[in-house]
């Protein structure tokens, strides 16, 4: 696809997984975030190569054939567009790798791709107290809305259909 230095980015393919999943832990890690690799290398796979693939993913191999960053993304429609855009789940960076130019190049992939699938935007987030993202973000464009991300996990959600109020159902 492209090859800033000596690095290049390109499609995953189904021998990556492995280096996917060891590169989320990372990810997650360096997030704050707890991460548990069970299982992952299955699903990822389940959905990244389906005839219908749900995640979309690009790599970056060193020039050692090493895998050290990824970006993962699929296609998500906005109500209030009423379009597509493309949401940009993770973009990771190993530390030997940042700084180098790989961040704008991947996000020039991913915008690429975006238009390739018909996409009028590109959205991601980032934690607050990433402030070297945060200003890699804004020199490249962005900008930026302040939300606060909410999730319910299956725990949680069992829980809420369980004791389902009579009105709702």
């Amino acid at each position: 696809m492209c090859e800033p230095m000596n690095e290049r980015i390109r499609e995953v393919e189904p021998a990556d997984v492995p280096a996917l999943v060891r590169l989320c832990a990372e990810h997650a890690a360096y997030e704050r975030c707890d991460y548990e690799p069970s299982g992952k290398a299955e699903m990822l796979s389940e959905h990244l190569f389906s005839p219908c693939p749900a995640l979309f993913c690009l790599m970056v191999e060193n020039e050692r054939g090493e895998i050290v960053g990824y970006a993962t993304f699929s296609r998500e429609f906005s109500t209030w567009s009423a379009s597509y855009f493309l949401h940009l789940d993770c973009l990771y960076l190993g530390p030997e790798s940042r700084n180098r130019g790989l961040g704008r190049s991947l996000i020039w992939a991913v915008s690429r791709r975006a238009l390739e699938l018909g996409c009028r935007q590109v959205q991601w987030q980032t934690p607050n107290f990433n402030e070297g993202a945060i200003r890699f973000y804004r020199r490249l464009g962005a900008k930026e809305k302040t939300k606060l991300r909410f999730f319910l996990d299956e725990p949680e959600m069992k829980a809420l259909t369980i004791n389902i109020p009579e009105k709702t159902q």
